[in-house]
């Protein structure tokens, strides 16, 4: 006896739309793999799209420099030998005149320094703790000794011309009187006067700064009166 199928459990009906379906399947299947294949070459690695990184990673061309000429060599160095003498060795310092024709008759020359050019270069006061005197008498001995040393010239005399010469000059530290000049005159034979009786003072007592002597400025008015 033979089994006998139902009309929904019977597949034999049914054959061609699967068949059909899986054929459907198949051919998109078949689609997306190529349309997959095409896609991944935009992303190839040789592609012209890359050139400009191609370019940035070129070496760039350079050119060589051409060598410097080698420098001269440096002059050898020469050291100074120091001889070392005994301290027992006699040396001669006696001056050989050998070369110079010298008799009794050669004139020698004395070179003299003048103490003024150092007096100066130290500084110059015009007030200090114990001011400069003459003799100890002050200006009235300073005075006194102009007036009995002044000469009234006789050009000025017999013009009639008088006046008051005003003379400044500098104590040395020793007392010497230097750097007269006349800072208000009245007439050239008259201030001519003034700076010779002053220039023939004897010395002073210099003037004291802190104790120590030391330059000091000094004016000084002199008078010339007709009698």
């Amino acid at each position: 006896m033979k089994p006998k199928k139902s009309d929904q459990a019977n597949l034999e009906k049914r054959k061609g739309i699967f068949f059909e379906l899986g054929l459907v399947i198949s051919i998109s299947l078949v689609l997306i793999a190529f349309e997959w294949t095409s896609g991944g070459l935009g992303d190839n690695a040789f592609d012209a799209g890359s050139s400009e990184q191609i370019e940035e990673e070129m070496i760039p061309i350079t050119h060589e420099k051409p060598p410097e000429p080698p420098k001269p060599p440096e002059p050898p160095k020469v050291t100074e030998v120091l001889e070392i003498v005994d301290d027992d060795v006699d040396i001669e310092d006696e001056l050989i005149l050998e070369d110079f024709d010298v008799d009794q008759d050669t004139e020698v020359e004395i070179m003299e320094f003048d103490d003024e050019a150092e007096e100066e270069e130290a500084e110059i006061f015009f007030i200090v703790e114990d001011m400069p005197s003459f003799q100890g008498k002050g200006q009235d001995g300073f005075r006194a000794y102009i007036g009995q040393n002044l000469r009234y010239p006789e050009i000025a005399a017999e013009n009639g011309i008088s006046g008051r010469v005003f003379v400044q000059f500098v104590v040395e530290p020793n007392g010497r009187v230097t750097n007269v000049k006349v800072v208000r005159g009245v007439d050239p034979a008259l201030d001519a006067e003034a700076v010779r009786v002053v220039k023939s003072s004897p010395k002073w007592t210099p003037g004291k700064q802190r104790g120590k002597p030391v330059r000091v400025s000094y004016t000084f008015p002199i008078n010339f009166v007709l009698q």
